[in-house]
C-alpha cells in the first residue's frame, strides 16, 4: 500500500522522542512492500540536528513550516492508500489532521497515530472542541504507542471506531550491545528531554537518589537540563544522538527510565528508551507503572522503583554481576517478544485486514 505519513520527524530525534519508533515500524512496513512517504516540517532546529540521512526505505519530504507548504504536502494525501496523521508534529497540528482527512482518497484508510495518548485524552476531556475529538467520526482507526486497556476504552468512549495499541519496541539493527565509552561512565544514567510533565518525576527518581548517594556518579542526557540546579555528582551531557545511544546505555552500571506524568498514571506505556536500553543489554531501573510485567519481569529483567528512595536502594546494593545478569535477561526478552519486526507485522495485518473488509463490504 502507498502510505502518506504526516509526523514530527523521521530524520531527527532532536526534541522528538518518537523518531526511533517511527523508524522502526516504518522500516519494517517498507520491507513488507509498503511504499512510504514521510512528511515533516523544518521546525525546532530538527533538521540541523539530524541523526540519519534520508533512508532508502522511505521518501522523506521536508517542508517549510509555513501554511502554504503545509497545504502543498497535504494535497499529496490524495494519492495514498493509507493516510496517517501523528500527534505532536508541533506546527499546524489541527490543520494537518483536518487536511489529511479532507484530502484522503475515498478508498484510503485514515489513521490518527497517537504517540502521547494519555496526554491527548486529558486534553480532549478538557476541551469539547479538541481537533481529535472532532476528527474521530471521520477516522477509520486510532493507533497508539501505549496505554493498554485504559486508553482503548477512553478512545472508544470518545467515538473512535477502533483503537489499537502498537507498542514501542526494539530495532536490533540500530540498538545493540557495544563496548563501553568513557564519555558516559557513571553509576546511573538517565536520558530524556526536560519536559514540564516529567520534570518533577526526574527530580524524585534521579536527582533525589543522586543527593542520597553523594559518593556515586550520575549522568543526565537530553535537551533543556543545562539550566537545572543539580547535585555536584551529576554531570549533564546535553543532546545524545541516536548513534550514541548504545554506548550511553552500555557504559553505566545502570540506566534509568522515568515516565511522563500521564503515561505513569495510565500505565501500559513503556517508552522507546526502555527497549533501547534492553536491546543494549543494560541494567534498567524504571519508575513503577501498571503493566510493566507485560514487557519485562521485575527483579529478573528490570528493576522497579516506587520512588527515589527505591532507586537509591537499588543502586546501593547493585553489583556488577547482578547488573550484567539483568541486562542479559532483558535483551533475551525483547529480542523474542518486543521487536519492530513484530510490531510491523501487527500493523501490516491491520491494514490488510481493514482493506479486505472494506472491499468486501463495498
Amino acid at each position: 500500500m502507498k502510505i502518506a505519513f504526516y509526523g514530527s520527524s523521521l530524520l531527527s530525534s532532536y526534541w522528538n522522542g518518537a523518531a526511533t519508533y517511527y523508524r522502526g515500524i516504518l522500516r519494517d512496513l517498507a520491507s513488507r512492500g509498503h511504499d512510504i512517504t514521510f512528511y515533516e516540517p523544518d521546525a525546532f532546529d530538527r533538521q540541523q540536528h539530524r541523526d540519519i540521512d534520508p533512508p532508502e526505505w522511505a521518501r522523506v519530504v521536508v517542508y517549510p513550516a509555513t501554511e502554504e507548504a503545509m497545504r502543498s504536502v497535504l494535497a499529496e494525501a490524495a494519492r495514498a492508500d493509507v493516510v496517517v496523521k501523528a500527534n505532536g508534529v508541533g506546527v499546524f497540528d489541527r490543520e494537518l489532521l483536518e487536511g489529511a482527512i479532507a484530502n484522503a482518497a475515498p478508498h484510503a484508510i485514515k489513521i490518527f497515530w497517537d504517540v502521547d495518548a494519555a496526554a491527548t485524552l486529558d486534553e480532549m476531556r478538557a476541551d469539547p472542541g479538541h481537533p481529535v475529538r472532532a476528527a474521530l467520526p471521520d477516522l477509520d482507526m486510532v493507533l497508539t504507542y501505549g496505554g493498554g486497556p485504559p486508553v482503548i476504552e477512553a478512545y472508544r468512549q470518545f467515538g473512535a471506531a477502533e483503537c489499537i495499541p502498537v507498542y514501542n519496541a526494539l530495532d536490533p539493527t540500530t540498538h545493540y550491545p557495544v563496548e563501553p565509552d568513557e564519555r558516559f561512565a557513571c553509576d546511573l544514567a538517565f536520558l530524556g528531554n526536560r519536559l514540564p510533565d516529567r520534570e518533577a518525576r526526574v527530580e524524585e527518581f534521579f536527582l533525589r537518589p543522586a543527593a542520597l548517594l553523594p559518593e556515586r556518579q550520575f549522568l543526565i542526557g537530553g535537551n533543556g537540563w543545562d539550566s537545572k540546579d543539580m547535585p555536584g555528582n551529576v554531570r549533564h551531557r546535553g543532546h545524545v544522538y541516536t548513534a550514541e545511544h548504545n554506548a550511553f546505555n552500555c557504559t553505566p552500571k545502570a540506566v534509568l527510565n522515568v515516565a511522563r506524568d500521564s503515561m505513569a498514571h495510565v500505565g501500559f506505556s513503556p517508552a522507546t528508551r526502555v527497549f533501547e536500553a534492553a536491546g543494549a543489554a543494560a541494567c534498567l531501573i524504571t519508575d513503577a507503572w501498571e503493566g510493566i510485567e507485560q514487557f519485562l519481569i521485575p527483579d529478573e529483567e528490570v528493576l522497579v522503583a516506587r520512588d527515589g528512595q527505591d532507586v537509591a536502594e537499588h543502586m546501593a546494593t547493585l553489583t556488577p554481576e547482578r547488573a550484567h545478569a539483568i541486562g542479559q535477561a532483558a535483551l533475551a526478552r525483547v529480542l523474542s517478544e518486543h521487536t519492530y519486526a513484530l510490531r510491523g507485522a501487527q500493523v501490516d495485518a491491520l491494514l490488510r485486514e481493514y482493506a479486505t473488509r472494506t472491499a468486501e463490504a463495498a
